[in-house]
């Protein structure tokens, strides 16, 4: 594959006082990898460096003040000269503002970079929310910003990833007590539909997939809740309608035994526990996070910034790595 074949791919270094920065270092120095797409790094460069030094890797890599088309002259790594980090290597570990701000100021700049046309999708690495609300998000999580900032107006969901399992839910970072007053037809059958579309994006023509009950055993009959039956039945329904290959509801407690053994591509769930208790419990060092819906591919492990092991170099870069892969499938 020759370089203009390649798919363009902005990587975020995420928290920079999480495992983040050490993990890009180690994905970055894995060329049978990173060769697979051009790169730009969305980083500070003390940010970058510091990550090599802790991840014990070395790469080359060229700077630049913005993004443009005749940077991928050939595989060496772009990074733009800004965003700015602030703060210090020896903050690791612990919830800043200053970091807040600067992993803010990189996903956007990130998805700058989509809407330019200068990258085909974009990559990061994980984030810390509590920095980012320190730091000014107004919204849950940084969905609402991606959202915000493509002016997105269609169907929207979190999807998790573990091999050739996929998941999505109804209703995401909310209170449990919220969930039930939250779940209705659209939440599930817009879960659905975006399941639909990611999967084919990501090349499989005819996703089968199942939908999780809200209820222990999916409310055998309406004997301990009336859920399946008032609301998530008839959002099957419709979705089938759609076109969609979907089935259920299934019991909760069993649904992802099938999606393990291959019965099912992917699986709909009512919230965020429901179905990432399971998908962690299978595979936690290489789950992916994929943002789906958005014009434009986003991506991101499914673990979190990992504050008690940063600055040790003993990240595990697996989950990273399949999310960078399959940002550039999906490009």
């Amino acid at each position: 594959m020759n370089v203009s074949e390649k798919p363009r791919v902005a990587l975020v270094l995420g928290d920079p006082n999480g495992i983040g920065p050490e993990l890009t270092a180690k994905l970055v120095a894995e060329q049978e990898t990173s060769k697979k797409a051009r790169l730009v790094i969305v980083a500070d460069k003390q940010v970058l460096d510091e990550g090599m030094r802790v991840a014990g890797v070395h790469f080359d890599y060229k700077t630049a003040d913005d993004g443009s088309a005749d940077l991928f002259t050939d595989d060496t790594p772009v990074l733009l000269t800004r965003p700015v980090y602030e703060g210090e290597p020896g903050d690791k570990g612990q919830v800043s503002k200053i970091a807040g701000k600067y992993q803010l100021d990189c996903l956007t700049k990130g998805i700058e970079l989509c809407l330019r046309g200068m990258v085909d999708s974009m990559c990061f690495a994980p984030l810390n929310k509590e920095a980012m609300h320190l730091a000014g998000l107004e919204h849950e999580d940084e969905s609402g910003l991606f959202l915000d900032l493509l002016d997105h107006k269609g169907d929207f969901g979190l999807l998790n990833t573990l091999g050739n399992l996929w998941t999505s839910r109804a209703t995401s970072h909310v209170s449990h007590r919220q969930v039930s007053e939250l779940l209705n037809e659209e939440s599930i059958l817009t879960a659905a539909r975006v399941l639909d579309k990611a999967l084919r994006a990501s090349g499989n023509d005819d996703p089968q997939i199942a939908v999780a009950g809200l209820n222990p055993h999916a409310g055998d009959g309406g004997m301990f809740g009336t859920e399946e039956i008032d609301i998530i039945e008839p959002a099957v329904r419709k979705a089938q309608q759609e076109g969609i290959n979907v089935s259920g509801p299934f019991p909760p407690d069993t649904i992802f035994l099938m999606g393990r053994d291959g019965k099912y591509d992917a699986v709909v769930t009512m919230y965020h526990d429901q179905g990432q208790i399971a998908m962690k419990l299978m595979g936690f060092d290489h789950g992916v996070t994929v943002h789906a819906g958005l014009d434009y591919p986003v991506t991101t492990s499914a673990h979190g910034s990992a504050y008690d092991i940063a600055g040790q170099g003993i990240a595990n870069v697996r989950a990273l790595r399949e999310a960078f892969l399959l940002a550039c499938s999906m490009s």
